[in-house]
């Protein structure tokens, strides 16, 4: 069963231009953003996050940072929300990254990728938890 909480995760490299940041298109809804999915039976959410990574661009084996950055989200968004303790009334959204240049395979939930640098893929994000995670990796990036 899906799990009440959800997985975010950056990847990133560096290049002769700069920081990039991997954003894929979703097919259903046509929004940017990083691999993104729910927990499932028994994964914690180191788990959850690289199994979505890996689902989502086919990236694997990578050692996964969690961001101080934390949403949370209103349980009626989720499809198995009604499965869910009626206590669960929002889920929370755990934040992750991690350093990756090798290719990317999209899955079939999303029709294309694209590696951005800070501002161009600010704004693509649509939504304002996913727009503070970046900053928040984009500070940590820079201040190493």
């Amino acid at each position: 069963m899906r799990q009440p909480w959800n997985v975010f995760v950056y990847l990133y490299h560096t290049s002769n231009t700069g920081i990039q940041y991997l954003l894929l298109k979703r097919r259903d809804d046509g929004i940017w953003q990083g691999a993104a999915g729910g927990g499932e039976d028994g994964e914690t959410i180191y788990d959850a996050a690289s199994r979505e990574m890996f689902e989502e661009t086919g990236v694997s084996g990578l050692k996964l940072f969690k961001l101080d950055t934390m949403s949370y989200l209103e349980k009626i968004l989720f499809t198995d929300y009604e499965k869910w303790s009626n206590d669960v009334l929002v889920v929370p959204m755990y934040y992750f990254a991690a350093e990756y240049s090798g290719d990317i395979k999209i899955s079939e939930e999303h029709i294309k990728y694209d590696w951005l640098n800070y501002d161009e893929a600010m704004e693509k994000l649509n939504w304002h938890d996913n727009k503070t995670a970046l900053w928040e990796l984009n500070k940590r990036i820079k201040s190493r």
